[in-house]
C-alpha cells in the first residue's frame, strides 16, 4: 500500500472514531441536551456562577426554533465552503493554465516556431511583416526585401 493511501485512510478512521466515540461511550447521556453548542453550553456555565449576570448583547435575530437554527448554521457552512472551493478550484486552474502554458513554449521552442530561426535565437524572417504604406521610391519595399535605401530629396 501506498504511503499516501495509508495515510488518507488512517486520517479517515481517525474523523470516524470522533464522530462515533462520543455517541458509543453515552457520553453526555446525563444532560438535557447532550450536543448542545458551545453557547448554550456558556449560557449554563456562567448562570451557574453568576445568577445576576445579564448578556451586553443581545441577537439580531432569534430563529423560531432550533431546527431553523440549524439549518441556517448549515447554510452558512455549505456558503463558506463553496467560497473556499471556488478559491482552490480557481488558483489550481490557473496553474495548470501556466503549466500548460511554459509546456507549450518549451515544445515551440525546441522544434524552431516560437518566432526564431532556432540556431541562436534571432528573429526569423515572417510573411506578415508589415508592409510599408508610405510614397516615394520605398512605397512597394517589404521587410523580405531588406532595408529601404535613403531617398534623396528633392
Amino acid at each position: 500500500m501506498k504511503r499516501g493511501t495509508r495515510i488518507n485512510l488512517l486520517l479517515l478512521l481517525a474523523v470516524a472514531a470522533l464522530a462515533v466515540l462520543p455517541l458509543a461511550l453515552g457520553l453526555g447521556d446525563h444532560k438535557e441536551e447532550p450536543f448542545a453548542g458551545a453557547d448554550a453550553e456558556a449560557e449554563t456555565a456562567i448562570t451557574e456562577i453568576e445568577p445576576d449576570y445579564e448578556p451586553w448583547f443581545s441577537p439580531l435575530y432569534e430563529p423560531p426554533s432550533g431546527e431553523i437554527e440549524s439549518a441556517l448554521f448549515a447554510l452558512q457552512a455549505a456558503l463558506g465552503a463553496g467560497v473556499l472551493a471556488y478559491y482552490f478550484g480557481l488558483r489550481r486552474g490557473r496553474r495548470q493554465g501556466e503549466e500548460r502554458a511554459l509546456r507549450q513554449d518549451g515544445t515551440d521552442s525546441a522544434d524552431g516556431t516560437d518566432g526564431t530561426d532556432g540556431a541562436d535565437g534571432t528573429p526569423a524572417a515572417s510573411a506578415s511583416a508589415p508592409v510599408s504604406s508610405g510614397s516615394g521610391a520605398d512605397a512597394g519595399a517589404s521587410a523580405s526585401d531588406g532595408p529601404a535605401a535613403p531617398v534623396p530629396p528633392g
